[in-house]
């Protein structure tokens, strides 16, 4: 698969030869969605806590006695039919994260790049750099080049000025080779790569 490689200010760079064995798969939405739940529930905090009835301050002093009132037979106030009482079964502090084997990590990954390709939103940058911190200058770079939700993934070291620029503009993420992955890949329209990113990722899946 072979793409243009644009710069940042819109000219032309030449192309780029894309592994077809990392962006030419037939997208599979299983994986994907397999590797998004995995994501989601491994960030998920899970420290939602409810008092069950051996937690809340209640008297333990028996509420009235046991016969003779006609009404059902209690002996503590913490019970959960009772305002003030304890919850029954309510949520407890745990842990969401599930296993998912890491093949199947990264065969989702390829995937979800697949996806973008198929979907003709990838771009092909020389390199994400600017000379200044600029964010409107970054901006209408980006409004020339038609990216008003992109993912940006640049090579193992990021541009300090590019990073600066583009953290204030909606819809635009930047990450590192390394933090790749398919659910900040799928949130954005457009996936912009730069050539040291997708030389990147051929090493990896190598």
């Amino acid at each position: 698969m072979k793409l243009d490689v644009t710069t940042i200010e819109g000219g032309k760079a030449g192309s780029i030869e894309l592994d077809e064995a990392i962006f030419g798969l037939e997208p599979r939405a299983d994986l994907i969605h397999r590797c998004v739940r995995w994501q989601l529930a491994k960030r998920q905090a899970g420290t939602h806590k409810s008092l069950g009835r051996s937690e809340v301050s209640r008297t333990t002093k028996k509420m009235y006695r046991q016969k003779g009132t006609g009404n059902a037979r209690h002996g503590a106030a913490s019970a959960p039919q009772f305002r003030g009482g304890g919850k029954a079964f309510g949520p407890v502090v745990r842990d969401h994260a599930h296993d998912l084997p890491k093949k199947v990590r990264a065969l989702a990954l390829k995937h979800a790049l697949s996806a973008k390709a198929k979907a003709n939103a990838i771009v092909v940058l020389d390199k994400a750099a600017v000379a200044e911190p600029r964010t409107k200058a970054l901006k209408e770079r980006f409004g020339k080049l038609g990216l008003a939700s992109a993912l940006v993934i640049d090579g193992a070291e990021l541009d300090a000025n590019f990073g600066l620029a583009a953290r204030n503009i909606p819809n635009v993420d930047v990450l590192p080779v390394q933090g790749i992955n398919v659910y900040d890949i799928l949130r954005r329209d457009t996936l912009v790569l730069t050539k040291a990113a997708v030389d990147a990722l051929e090493a990896r899946f190598k």
